[in-house]
């Protein structure tokens, strides 16, 4: 018995020992999980970035990050998230494993990726805008990553001229160890490239390791910069004119078709070395820089393309109100070539362009108006930014009522039309026009305007135009803010409103709502039922109101002065109810009370007719019918009364719940136990008759 005992418990404690070790690890897993690797192929280069996503199982956990068996990272995820960068380690070509462990939970994810063979191929060439002229030599560097472990590769540099004309040298990279990464000495071209490499061409010259495993190029030149400023003295220099020594060459150079500058130069040992100052009359744009004629031992002319790029130069256009003023031409004037340059400023305002060292001015013009006096600057060494003020103002136009200038007028649409006379380029008389609305506060804005046009507006409002005797305005004063204000005529709404019968209705509310929003006019009538309000032009829709009960609702066009009749027919309607039993009987003394919106209006009895008659304003009400002193209504409906209703067409309130017997009411169920009862004697007298006969006989 014992024995059994102590099994039993064995059994037990290993069960528990399993589950406690398998179950969290089973979890966990589930959860640990590398979702993407950056770059999707899973390949790349020594140094590149590798991006890895993914999850891990502990919230806010430590995680590390191996590459192969190289410790990454060790960190912290942001919730159960990881998002980590790090560079592909120096090691040899091949496939590796990236291991993603939570260490809490002691669970790994895993994914490959593989290291490519990268061939590099390094120039050292002078910072831009300097740049190699002819003769010069060229340090190159090659090495490799990501190559086979203890290995040392031959590296096969060729550079080939602009002639087409290819120089190369063998040269042995350093064993790549354990990294797979190896290097070379440093080679220079043409020094190291035998004794027929050179660098006598202008040109681009490119340079291959192992034919196209990689290349890089470098550019040689005649002068000593790829740019110049005015004032720059430019050095010159070509070499091998061996066969032309102590011979004269030209030199030429050009912008365009036109020659900026021709000189013949003495050639003195192979070698052309000639300086010139850059003048103060070369404008912003590329040049062609040629030397002649081409020794008979150049393939390749002697001629170069450099560039004169100018500075920076921002003006910016702002209006009287110190906005940006877009669309302006602002035509600089440069002193140095007497010539002019046009450049437009864009929606912030800002006219930007590259000019060269020297005096300039500026003059601006909107719509070929001229719009500013002359703005004097000077372009030194730098970059700069100017404001130039443009005699252009804004404009606030408002539309308000005739009568009360204090009620602007909402969505009014405006047609502006202004007339200019040019200046630049020839004098035009010019036309514009322009399409607006006033806002929800009536009122317009407008930026940039002439000062010295005419403009004329047409104001209309549903395509009807209101302001033909104010509609003209010029000569605009240089403020910030120029005012115009656009009258718009009231009309007189003469409303009267009766009932059903005709009849005036006093104290009614009138309420005009006009149909784009915004305008809002009140009044009430009188003993005759009159009511005027004088309201804005435009299209309205005309409410009555009761004691706040909407009467009715219509909708008016007042462009003139307009009389309307508004007919309320749920005004005062005669409204009879009557109460019936289930069986269409007449229920007197029920009180019958009316509800409108919940409130009650009214309360009646029926007569002996079951009738409870009422006057009041129709619409939707609700009927509840109380018997005796009830608390709670025995009947509850809602109905709309559109028209007169009397007695013999009254509103019918059926409760079949009940039936007048005897002149009582009772419930019907009652009723029926009654009628059930007296069936049920009558039944039991025929059977008790029909058995004292039988007996009889």
């Amino acid at each position: 018995m014992k024995s059994k005992i102590a099994i039993t418990a064995l059994i037990i404690l290993l069960t528990v020992m399993i589950f406690s070790q398998t179950i969290p690890l089973h979890v966990n897993a589930v959860d640990v999980a590398i979702t993407s690797i950056s770059p999707e192929t899973h390949e790349g280069k020594v140094g590149e970035l590798i991006r890895l996503a993914g999850t891990i199982n502990t919230t806010d956990g430590e995680y590390k990050i191996w590459f192969e068996n190289n410790l990454m990272t060790t960190n912290t995820s942001i919730g159960n998230s990881v998002n980590y960068f790090f560079p592909v380690p120096q090691l040899p070509n091949g496939n590796y494993t990236i291991t993603l462990m939570d260490v809490a939970a002691n669970v790994n994810a895993t994914t490959w990726f593989y290291i490519e063979t990268d061939y590099i191929l390094e120039i050292s060439k002078p910072p831009h805008p300097r740049q190699l002229q002819e003769g010069a030599a060229v340090n190159i560097s090659v090495s490799i990553t990501g190559g086979k472990a203890n290995t040392v590769y031959a590296a096969n540099v060729t550079v080939k001229t602009p002639a087409n004309e290819t120089y190369w040298k063998l040269v042995h990279l350093s064993n790549t160890g354990d990294t797979g990464t190896g290097n070379a000495s440093i080679i220079t071209y043409p020094n190291d490239f035998g004794i027929n490499a050179h660098t006598n061409y202008t040109g681009t010259y490119t340079v291959y390791f192992n034919g196209t495993l990689a290349s890089a190029t470098f550019f040689i030149g005649l002068t000593d910069l790829a740019e110049y400023h005015r004032g720059d003295l430019m050095k010159i220099k070509a070499v091998d004119y061996s066969m032309l020594n102590n011979d004269n060459v030209t030199i030429t150079i050009k912008f365009g078709n036109k020659t900026i500058y021709h000189s013949n130069e003495t050639v003195i040992e192979g070698v052309v070395d000639v300086n010139w100052p850059v003048p103060s009359y070369v404008i912003v744009g590329n040049y062609t820089l040629s030397i002649t004629p081409t020794p008979s031992s150049k393939k390749v002319n002697d001629a170069q393309v450099f560039a004169v790029p100018g500075f920076k130069t921002e003006i910016f256009t702002f209006n009287l109100a110190d906005g940006p003023a877009s669309g302006v031409l602002v035509r600089i004037y440069d002193v140095s070539v007497n010539t002019t340059y046009d450049v437009t400023s864009s929606e912030d305002g800002i006219a930007s362009t590259w000019l060269e060292k020297g005096s300039y001015n500026s003059t601006a013009f909107f719509k070929r108006v001229r719009v500013s006096i002359p703005l004097e600057f000077e372009v030194i060494d730098e970059s700069i930014t100017l404001n130039l003020r443009c005699q252009l103002t804004s404009l606030n136009i408002a539309v308000a009522s005739a009568q009360n200038p204090s009620i602007k007028i909402p969505f009014v649409s405006l047609n502006l039309t202004y007339n200019y006379t040019t200046e630049l380029d020839g004098v035009e008389n010019k036309t514009e026009t322009v399409f607006l609305q006033t806002d929800i506060m009536g009122k317009v804005q407008l930026h940039s305007l002439l000062l010295n046009a005419v403009y004329r507006v047409n104001a209309s409002r549903y395509g009807k135009i209101f302001n033909q005797n104010n509609s003209t305005f010029s000569n605009l004063q240089p403020l910030p803010w120029n005012n115009i204000v656009i009258l718009c005529p009231e009309k007189p709404l003469h409303v009267n409103v009766v009932d059903a019968e005709g009849q005036p209705i006093a104290n009614a509310m009138v309420e005009a709502q006009e149909f784009m929003g915004g305008l809002h006019f009140i009044s009430y009538t009188d003993q005759s039922g009159n009511a005027t309000l004088n309201c804005i032009i435009g299209i309205y829709r005309v409410k009555v109101y009761s004691n706040s009960i909407l009467l009715k609702e219509t909708t008016v066009e007042l462009f003139d002065e307009n009389t309307t009749t508004i007919h309320c027919t749920l005004y005062n309607l005669p409204i009879y109810i009557k109460v019936v039993d289930y069986f269409g009987q007449p229920i007197p003394n029920a009180n019958v009370t009316l509800e409108r919106n919940g409130i009650k209006i009214s309360s009646k009895l029926t007569g002996n007719n079951g009738i409870a008659d009422f006057t009041e304003i129709g619409g939707n009400l609700t009927v509840k019918v109380y018997l005796g002193n009830q608390d709670q209504p025995a009947l509850t409906f809602t109905c709309s009364v559109v028209k007169a209703r009397g007695e013999t067409n009254p509103i019918k309130a059926t409760l079949g719940n009940y039936v007048i017997l005897a002149g009582f009411l009772m419930e019907t169920a009652h009723f029926s136990m009654i009628v059930l009862a007296i069936a049920a004697i009558a039944l039991f007298t025929i059977i008790e008759f029909g058995a004292r006969k039988r007996l009889k006989k």
